[in-house]
């Protein structure tokens, strides 16, 4: 995890994002499946996942609380809300970012994610922020062409 800075994530920095931008809040998630987290033989499949959140406004910002819909292969869809993300509830002043990663566990091979962050501005309002959905893939994923 890295905190506040101004600086790019160098372990992410050659990955091709999932991106979107909201109000000038830009969220990069890169997804990542983690074989030595999971046993495909008891049908646990884990992956990690690194959001890279950065202020491209003009005011700082405070991530309040985070919402997040996780759907497995079989379109089991479970809802995650709580505060913060990794028990912070970062300030972003503008022109810098909040990097963390986090991790999901299914029962199936592949699955997707989306959600959004609730943020405060320097006024108090707050505002939601989109989590682009991103695709949880495994090499034990059975793909098909339509």
């Amino acid at each position: 995890m890295r905190q506040v800075t101004d600086e790019p994530d160098q372990a992410v920095a050659n990955d091709t994002p999932y991106e979107q931008v909201t109000r000038g809040i830009r969220i990069r998630v890169f997804p990542q499946y983690s074989d030595d987290q999971s046993t495909p033989d008891e049908g646990y499949y884990f992956w990690t996942y690194t959001v890279d959140i950065t202020n491209e406004s003009e005011e700082t910002v405070q991530l309040k609380s985070r919402l997040w819909r996780i759907t497995d292969a079989n379109g089991r869809t479970e809802e995650v809300r709580g505060p913060g993300v990794i028990g912070q509830t970062p300030v972003i002043p503008p022109g810098q970012s909040f990097t963390y990663t986090s991790g999901c566990p299914l029962p199936t091979p592949s699955g997707i994610m989306v959600g959004s962050y609730q943020m405060t501005d320097e006024e108090g309002e707050l505002f939601d922020v989109t989590i682009p959905a991103f695709s949880l893939d495994s090499p034990y994923a059975v793909r098909s062409v339509n």
